[in-house]
C-alpha cells in the first residue's frame, strides 16, 4: 500500500529542550486512522509537524496531496465571523462587488472557476453539520466552543482536502453535533488521521496507530480490534513475567544450593590435607582441580542466574503499565443546610411550565449542566464566577472557594512554568508542597519547569486542574466545563472517582453521559435555546 504521510528519523524538542519526538518513522495511508497514546506522547506535536505548523529539529516528512488540519483549539481574532473561519469572505465580497456592478478584473479573479456558488456550498455544509442556524457574517467569538469546532470541520469539508487531521474533534460536541462529526468520518474517503479519545469516533476508523514510547505502531481495525490483541498480547506478557520469575527463583536456589555443595568439599579438602592421608603432590593436584571445577560452577550458575534477571526485565518492560494521574480532592465538606449558589431572574424566549426562573444549589450538590451546542451552559457558569453577567438574572454566591475550570484552559500564563502557574493560586504553600501535589499529576522532576506554553492538550487540562485543587482557599464549589476534554481513558477514570468521592458543591458541563453517571448526580439541568433551564432526571 502506497503512503500519503511518510515521517522519517522525525525528532522534535521545545525550545527549552524538552523533547517530545526523537526520531520517529511512521506512515499513513489511504483510510481512516485512529491516532492513539497517552497524554503527552506527543500526537498534537505529531499532527502539527505533519501539517507544517511546526518545523522538525531533525528528519523530514513527506505529504501527498493538500492538507487539511483542525486543531484542538481554533485560535481567531475578535473580529472574526463565520465566514472568515469557512475561509470564503474573499470570494464573498468579490462576488457581492460583481454583483453591485464593480465587473474588475481583480475580482473576476478572486471568485474564479468554482466560486460562484461559495455561499450555496458554505451554507450545505453548515446544514449537513447542523448549523442552520448560524448566518455567515455571524462573528465567531458569540459561538460555543462546539459550534466553533463544527465550522471548522465544515470549513474542511468545503476545501476538500487530499489529507485530513483532526486533533480531538469531538470536544465540546453535543450528542447531535457528536453524531454528524461520526458521519463525516464514515463518509471520508481520502487519507484521515484523527486524534481522539472518544471510543464511539475510534470504532469508525480502519487502522489504529499506538504512539507509544517515541515509536509508532499500527493495528489493522477499530478500536476494539486494537483492545482484544492487547489484551491477547498483555496476557502473554504477564505469563511470561510469571514464567521468568518462576526461573528466576529456580536459579538463586541452584546457586545457593551450588555454594553449599562447593563449600562441602572445600571442609572436605581442607579435612583430608590435615590429616595427610594422601601424598602431597595428588593432595594438591586434587585441590587445583576441585577449585577449577568449582570456579567453573559457579560461573555457569551466576550466568544462569544473569540471564534469568535479563529475561524478566524483558518480560516485564513488555507488561504496558502506563502512568495515571491521582487526583485527590481537598477535605472540603459543606453542611447539606447550607445555601452554595441563587441565581434569581431566570429568563427564555419561549418559556414552558417547566422553565425555571431561579436556580438554588444546597449542600453538598452534585450537578450535571447538559443541553444543545450554543444553549447556555458556558455561559451560565461564567456567570456564576463573575466573568459576565446572565442579562436579567442576578447570582449570589454563599462560600468561598469557587473553582471554575474553563473549556478553553487559557487560565495559565504560558510564559511561566506548571510550578510558577501553580503558585500564583496557592501563595502561601512551599515549592515542596507543590511539587509534591504535582507529582500526582504526573509533573515530577524537570516536567514541573516545563513552560505551560509548550504542554499538551492533557498535559494543560491536568496543569489546570492541578492549579484548580491545590489553590487557596480549598474549593468548596467546582465547576467544570467539560472536563474530560483530551484526557486519556485512565486519567478520565482517576477523575471520576475523585469527583465521585467530593464532598463540596459540584457542577458539571458534559456531553460525556458515561462520565456524569460516575459522579452520582443529585440533579441533572437542561439548557435549551428557546426553552432555557429545565430540571431532568439524574438518573436517566
Amino acid at each position: 500500500m502506497s503512503h500519503a504521510i511518510v515521517c522519517t528519523d522525525l525528532s522534535f524538542a521545545w525550545p527549552d529542550g524538552t523533547p517530545v519526538l526523537d526520531g520517529l518513522d511512521a506512515a499513513f495511508g489511504t483510510g481512516r486512522t485512529g491516532l492513539i497514546g497517552v497524554n503527552g506522547a506527543g500526537k498534537s506535536t505529531l499532527l502539527k509537524l505533519i501539517a507544517g505548523e511546526l518545523r522538525p529539529g531533525s528528519g523530514s516528512v513527506a505529504v501527498e496531496g493538500e492538507i487539511g488540519y483542525l486543531p484542538q483549539t481554533l485560535v481567531l481574532g475578535g473580529a472574526a465571523t463565520v465566514s472568515d473561519l469557512l475561509g470564503v469572505s474573499g470570494t464573498r465580497a468579490a462576488l457581492h462587488a460583481i454583483e453591485r456592478g464593480e465587473a474588475t478584473e481583480e475580482n473576476f479573479a478572486a471568485v474564479g472557476d468554482d466560486g460562484w456558488d461559495v455561499e450555496e456550498r458554505a451554507r450545505a455544509e453548515l446544514d449537513r453539520l447542523g448549523l442552520e442556524h448560524l448566518g455567515l457574517d455571524r462573528p465567531v467569538p458569540t459561538l460555543s466552543g462546539g459550534e466553533t469546532m463544527m465550522v471548522g470541520l465544515a470549513a474542511l469539508l468545503l476545501a476538500r482536502p487530499d489529507v485530513l487531521l483532526l486533533d480531538e474533534p469531538t470536544n465540546n460536541l453535543d450528542l447531535d453535533a457528536r453524531r454528524r462529526l461520526h458521519d463525516a468520518v464514515a463518509a471520508w474517503k481520502g487519507v484521515l488521521v484523527v486524534v481522539s479519545h472518544d471510543r464511539e469516533l475510534l470504532e469508525l476508523v480502519d487502522d489504529i496507530a499506538d504512539l507509544r514510547d517515541g515509536g509508532v505502531r499500527s493495528f489493522g481495525g477499530n478500536l476494539s480490534a486494537y483492545e482484544e490483541l492487547l489484551a491477547v498480547e498483555q496476557e502473554a506478557a504477564e505469563r511470561a513475567v510469571r514464567a521468568a520469575e518462576t526461573d528466576l527463583r529456580r536459579q538463586k536456589r541452584e546457586l545457593e544450593e551450588a555454594h553449599v555443595k562447593l563449600a562441602r568439599r572445600k571442609r572436605y579438602g581442607d579435612k583430608m590435607n590435615e590429616n595427610k592421608r594422601e601424598p602431597k603432590i595428588v593432595m594438591g593436584a586434587r585441590k587445583r582441580a576441585a577449585q577449577e571445577s568449582a570456579g567453573k560452577h559457579r560461573i555457569m550458575h551466576e550466568e544462569r542466574l544473569a540471564g534469568a534477571r535479563s529475561r524478566l526485565d524483558e518480560a516485564e518492560n513488555a507488561v504496558r503499565e502506563d502512568d495515571e494521574i491521582r487526583v485527590e480532592l481537598p477535605a472540603t465538606r459543606v453542611p447539606a443546610g447550607r445555601t452554595v449558589v441563587t441565581v434569581t431572574g431566570l429568563s427564555a424566549p419561549e418559556p414552558e411550565p417547566a422553565t425555571l426562573t431561579e436556580l438554588i444549589v444546597r449542600g453538598p450538590e452534585r450537578i450535571g449542566l447538559v443541553g444543545p451546542n450554543g444553549s447556555g451552559k458556558t455561559t451560565l457558569l461564567r456567570a456564576l464566577v463573575g466573568e459576565s453577567p446572565l442579562e436579567g438574572a442576578d447570582v449570589r454566591i454563599g462560600v468561598d472557594g469557587v473553582r471554575y475550570l474553563p473549556q478553553r484552559l487559557d487560565v495559565l500564563d504560558d510564559a511561566l512554568s506548571v510550578v510558577e502557574n501553580v503558585r500564583a493560586h496557592a501563595p502561601s504553600a512551599s515549592v515542596t508542597e507543590i511539587r509534591s501535589g504535582l507529582a500526582r499529576f504526573l509533573f515530577r522532576g524537570a516536567r514541573a519547569e516545563r513552560p505551560a506554553g509548550t504542554l499538551s492538550g492533557g498535559e494543560r487540562f491536568r496543569a489546570v486542574l492541578a492549579s484548580l485543587l491545590l489553590a487557596e482557599p480549598a474549593p468548596r464549589l467546582l465547576l467544570l466545563d467539560e472536563p474530560t476534554n483530551n484526557l486519556d481513558m485512565a486519567s478520565v477514570r482517576q477523575l471520576s472517582q475523585a469527583l465521585a468521592a467530593y464532598r463540596g458543591a459540584l457542577i458539571v458541563v458534559s456531553h460525556d453521559m458515561p462520565f456524569l453517571r460516575t459522579l452520582g448526580l443529585t440533579r441533572l439541568l437542561r439548557t435549551d435555546r428557546a426553552t432555557g433551564l429545565t430540571e431532568g432526571d439524574p438518573m436517566e
